[in-house]
């Protein structure tokens, strides 16, 4: 039998599930964006919110949000068509590599001579802020259908999806530099990261493929937990070379989502709505972390990092 504290854990669990689904039928007629909604409720129910959950845990929150990342990442990779991506995918790669660097770089400057923060502090901060969030970009473009036109769309969910791990490489090259590592200690796990991160990704899938090919253990039954140990195990593997565990999944997704195998479209509307589950996650979590009597007090610094990031750091990188 469940113990009551648990029930009750699960029921609150089950009304947020619901009261997200209906937040974002909301959205949509109000213009407001999904994901906003899901924090705004986060808030809500947050320690200065109505409902008062308290939740201060920080181990916990990075947790939560590194298992939703990773199916958001795979399915943003898993429904990627490399036919339509292949003749912006140069230009994508550049935007999520070498842009989100200027972005990082920018608003760490900015912060650090403007808002006269440590130098380190500042661009630890442009390193989280430099890439775009992929969740919103891929619900914004397959929600909407804006119908850009010159392969925009697939340019945008490239990037979109690739960017994610060169920000997770900037995070961990910028904290390693305040622990006062070596330059070349930091350069080597900059290509470690890399490196590996894409390698583990393309192994996994290669040898997936094969398992699909070769034997009869896939099955209509077990399929979509297949796909869901491969993603794991992707994310898992990185991290006994330190490579990139998000690349990894990423181009776990790519490769599998272009592939022949069972039952691949079945599979896209189970990883959508697992995707969809993840983002509620996420966003929840952000605003039960949330502590709105603390926001004037930071409120001034945040517009101007989001003005200076959104009108001058972000356009000057692209």
């Amino acid at each position: 039998m469940i113990h009551i504290s648990t029930s009750f854990a699960l029921l609150v669990v089950a009304i947020i599930i619901l009261v997200c689904i209906a937040g974002s039928r909301l959205s949509g007629r109000l213009g407001v964006p999904t994901l906003f909604i899901f924090i705004m409720l986060g808030m809500l129910f947050g320690s200065d919110g109505i409902f008062k959950i308290p939740f201060g845990n920080f181990a916990l929150a990075e947790q939560v949000c590194s298992v939703a990342l990773i199916f958001i990442m795979f399915y943003g990779g898993f429904g990627t068509r490399w036919s339509e991506a292949k003749p912006v995918a140069g230009r994508s790669i550049l935007l999520s590599s070498v842009g989100v660097v200027l972005t990082a770089l920018l608003t760490g400057l900015f912060c650090h001579l403007v808002l006269k923060m440590a130098l380190m502090e500042g661009m630890l901060l442009g390193a989280v802020l430099g890439s775009t969030d992929a969740a919103s970009v891929f619900s914004i473009l397959r929600s909407r259908k804006l119908n850009l036109k010159y392969g925009t769309a697939s340019m945008l969910e490239l990037e979109s999806g690739s960017n994610d791990p060169m920000s997770y490489v900037l995070v961990i090259l910028a904290i390693t530099l305040m622990q006062n590592q070596s330059s070349g200690f930091v350069i080597a796990l900059f290509f470690k990261q890399m490196i590996f991160g894409i390698l583990i990704g393309v192994l996994v899938a290669k040898i997936s493929i094969y398992i699909y090919e070769k034997t009869s253990i896939i099955t209509d039954e077990n399929g979509s937990l297949f796909i869901i140990a491969l993603v794991l195990l992707s994310y898992l593997l990185p991290f006994f070379c330190d490579g990139n565990p998000f690349l990894a999944v990423y181009f776990l997704g790519i490769i599998l989502g272009n592939a022949n195998i069972l039952n691949k479209v079945p599979m896209m509307h189970f990883f959508d709505g697992i995707t969809k589950l993840a983002q509620i996650g996420i966003f929840f979590t952000l605003g039960l972390l949330a502590f709105p009597r603390e926001v004037p007090s930071i409120l001034l610094t945040g517009m101007l990092i989001f003005l200076f990031l959104t009108f001058i750091a972000r356009p000057a990188a692209v």
